[in-house]
């Protein structure tokens, strides 16, 4: 199915990769649901397309599932955040899991041509870790940051992604709002045909 390749992202995907990772699963009408990161293949394309892993990483299938469970512990949190509600600790304890793997510190390299620089480390074998580092820290970022208030849910059933949203919207996608507005007019239409 190609729809999540015509599907905008949602606001605030652009600034967030955790908006994007938590949008990474998505429910249509219909009953049909798109996981992109439903393969290890789509995974490594779903991190190599956010300059998170390097095409060639040959993900795995533990790697693959490793996200989809960050994925599911941050919407989650983002959950707890818009209904106002303390976060889970199954949440908390997973961001700050993979918050802690990799070390954060810049270490001091010495180039022969350019002299010293620093640089965090990032072997080929820790390509996952860093990865899910990095989601954890934008996706708490996020929660405690000033953007933290816009964070929200799209208000069209069945559509279960996360946005910011910016003045009274309340839809991630024109889509999703069209299809909000036809179904309240429909709700309309046959009430008062019953009345």
């Amino acid at each position: 199915m190609s729809v999540e390749r015509g599907l905008p992202p949602a606001p605030g995907e652009d600034q967030y990769l955790s908006l994007a990772l938590a949008n990474s699963s998505l429910a249509l009408p219909g009953g049909y649901s798109i996981d992109l990161l439903g393969s290890p293949g789509a995974s490594n394309e779903w991190l190599s397309e956010r300059d998170l892993a390097p095409v060639e990483s040959d993900m795995q299938e533990m790697c693959a599932s490793q996200l989809r469970s960050l994925r599911e512990q941050v919407r989650a949190l983002f959950s707890a955040r818009v209904a106002g509600l303390p976060a889970l600790p199954a949440a908390l304890s997973a961001i700050n899991d993979a918050l802690t793997r990799v070390p954060t510190a810049p270490l001091l390299h010495w180039d022969e041509k350019t002299g010293p620089y620093r640089a965090v480390p990032h072997p080929t074998s820790q390509v996952v870790d860093h990865a899910l580092a990095t989601l954890a820290a934008d996706a708490a970022d996020l929660v405690v940051g000033p953007d933290s208030e816009r964070l929200t849910a799209c208000g069209s059933s069945p559509c279960n992604r996360f946005f910011l949203r910016r003045g009274r919207r309340h839809w991630c996608s024109t889509r999703c709002g069209d299809r909000a507005r036809a179904a309240r007019a429909y709700t309309r239409r046959t009430q008062h045909k019953t009345d």
